[in-house]
């Protein structure tokens, strides 16, 4: 199992130095991956959340890929609806290319009805419009020259982009709607859910995932969850806490349950609400160490 790290490239505690340490100390300590946002347009219902500064996700992982050596980069993740396919499909390529065949596309559809208005989009169609755009970066991806014909976009007779990776880039497609998991057995590699109970993924998630990818005679992706980052002192209440919270023997038990249910990669995420907390970036990092040593094995891909 691997183990990435969730960068905050938003609010209070974000800078072009905070992300290079967050991604740098990550490489350092063998973690497998550095995974950041997308926003485009901050609007009300996005910038409660995740407010100004907000790097974007390609420019960041362009400049990161050129900075660190091993680790993988991706999204977690691109809201697929915001960018034209051929868009999304030449920034991914060219991304791979520059990191060295390190870039991962982590893939949802979003949930902000404002942002998808400044954007001239229609939010109640955004999954089927990711759908065919995912069909369409498939085609322009593994094709010398692409056509494509849908109800959102259509081309025709225009170069293929190939990444360095082959066939592509692997897809991570987020969500937990039935509709977000047809999306992964059909277009992803793994599934990335977030905000997810270790009892929720036992006895719905992925049961319906399996039937989903039986009924439509594809392989079932492999689970790629992200989680919380976050040790305390004191045990927290099993009914509230989220997945990876808690006193180091709940993180503990909690990913030996992940690693047991077959999670091959893990992303730790610290952000857990509070935006001021983001600005203590020396507490993350003593986690990260904390985690590395007493819970990951990371050389051999373990746990401890």
């Amino acid at each position: 199992m691997q183990v990435g790290v969730n960068l905050i490239n938003f609010g209070p505690g974000a800078s072009s130095s905070s992300l290079l340490q967050w991604a740098k100390i990550a490489e350092d300590l063998g973690y497998h991956s550095a995974m950041i946002s997308d926003h485009v347009a901050l609007t009300a219902d996005v910038r409660i959340k995740y407010p100004e500064p907000f790097y974007d996700a390609f420019a960041t992982l362009s400049w990161l890929a050129g900075q660190t050596r091993r680790i993988k980069i991706g999204t977690t993740v691109v809201v697929v609806p915001y960018r034209h396919p051929a868009l999304l499909a030449r920034l991914g390529a060219n991304l791979d290319d520059l990191s060295g065949g390190r870039f991962i596309l982590g893939v949802g559809v979003g949930g902000m009805p404002l942002e998808y208005a400044a954007l001239g989009l229609a939010f109640h169609e955004r999954g089927a419009i990711a759908n065919e755009y995912l069909a369409a970066i498939e085609v322009l991806w593994t094709s010398e020259t692409a056509s494509f014909q849908g109800k959102h976009v259509a081309f025709t007779d225009i170069s293929g982009i190939r990444p360095l990776q082959r066939p592509h880039p692997p897809i991570w497609v987020g969500g937990r709607s039935d509709a977000a998991l047809r999306r992964a057995v059909r277009f992803g590699d793994a599934w990335h859910p977030n905000h997810i109970s270790l009892e929720w993924l036992r006895t719905t998630g992925l049961p319906r995932l399996r039937t989903f990818a039986e009924r439509a005679g594809r392989p079932v992706p492999a689970l790629a969850p992200r989680i919380a980052m976050e040790v305390t002192d004191a045990a927290l209440p099993e009914e509230t806490r989220q997945v990876g919270q808690g006193r180091l023997d709940q993180v503990r038990r909690d990913v030996e349950a992940l690693h047991a249910l077959g999670a091959t990669h893990v992303l730790l995420d610290r952000y857990t609400g509070d935006l001021e907390a983001t600005r203590d970036h020396e507490a993350g990092w003593r986690t990260l160490e904390l985690l590395a040593g007493k819970v990951f094995d990371l050389e051999r891909e373990t746990l401890r």
